[in-house]
């Protein structure tokens, strides 16, 4: 997707969004000076427009027994289009996988990754990942603590 034309407005919706995503109409309204019906026609244009995407909840992964987090990298044998998108379908699909990553380097894929224990985590690559032919290897890291940035919208 090209870069959105998006004027102030639409920038200070989305930066309040980023924030708290359960941010009422209501509230954006105020905030912002304008009327209910304009900032709501306005989110559903961004909505449309593909700018908002989704908008999500976060699960704390340890309150559902899911305590430990790593980063597994895979290293392809080859890069066939057709298998590299068939793996990253696959890798996407995999329980407990929390995003995937095609990114460029030494390894093409970072698999991040939410699971209960170490043999868990061992499971998904022995058996979910390392089991396709295009796969030469991975490595997996333990994440220690994660933080969120301030986003594409900090200033």
């Amino acid at each position: 997707m090209a870069k959105a034309q998006l004027d102030e407005i639409d920038l200070e919706l989305l930066a309040i969004l980023t924030r708290d995503a359960e941010t009422t109409n209501k509230a954006l309204a105020h905030r912002l000076g304008l009327a209910e019906s304009t900032c709501a026609h306005r989110v559903r244009a961004l909505r449309e427009r593909g700018v908002i995407r989704d908008t999500r909840i976060r699960i704390d992964g340890t309150a559902l027994g899911f305590p430990l987090q790593a980063i597994i990298k895979v290293r392809l044998a080859n890069h066939t289009g057709a298998k590299v998108t068939a793996l990253f379908d696959a890798l996407a699909s995999v329980p407990r996988v929390l995003q995937v990553f095609h990114v460029a380097g030494v390894d093409d894929f970072l698999v991040h990754v939410a699971v209960e224990d170490a043999t868990a985590l061992r499971d998904i690559v022995l058996e979910h990942i390392t089991v396709h032919p295009v796969v030469r290897g991975t490595e997996t890291q333990l994440v220690f603590e994660l933080r969120d940035g301030p986003g594409v919208l900090s200033r």
